[in-house]
């Protein structure tokens, strides 16, 4: 029997590796490719060619509980957005998915390997990123099967 692990809280998409993300509410996930409209899909991504052929640069996604925690130790106000991955989850450690298949609503995903904090993160932020966040910025995933997915939609494993 599945286990309701937690929502998607939050989906976001970026044109390109120099364009704000994106808030929508539903998303389409391809196989192979990643989230249609997103700057890794379009191949115009800060890591596109560093990744291309890679199938962790497909989605990535990030607990928003992480970021809160970072938000109040520093006194920020980041928005989940600004972190700069595509699905903002509640209510999950993603570190326990990686290498794992779990569902995000009805598409079923790999846990490829932990999304950590980058120097380009930490530029468009603040430094505090890099030491404070490593094991913390979460998850790089393969899409296996294909579909939407929409904000409230359950993740199980």
């Amino acid at each position: 029997m599945e286990r309701v692990m937690s929502k998607v809280l939050e989906i976001y998409i970026a044109e390109s590796g120099a364009s704000n993300p994106k808030k929508i509410e539903v998303a389409e996930l391809v196989s192979g490719r990643g989230v249609i409209g997103d700057r890794y899909f379009n191949e115009t991504g800060t890591f596109s060619e560093k990744l291309a052929g890679l199938p962790d640069k497909e989605l990535t996604l990030i607990e928003s509980e992480e970021i809160d925690i970072f938000n109040k130790k520093f006194n920020f106000n980041f928005s989940y957005g600004d972190f700069r991955r595509n699905i903002v989850t509640t209510g999950v450690k993603l570190n326990d998915l990686e290498g794992k298949e779990f569902m995000l609503g009805s598409v079923r995903l790999l846990g490829v390997r932990l999304c950590e904090p980058c120097a380009h993160l930490a530029n468009l932020l603040v430094p505090e990123i890099m030491p404070s966040l490593v094991h913390k910025t979460g998850l790089r995933a393969q899409i296996i099967t294909s579909g939407s997915v929409s904000v409230g939609n359950n993740i199980t494993a």
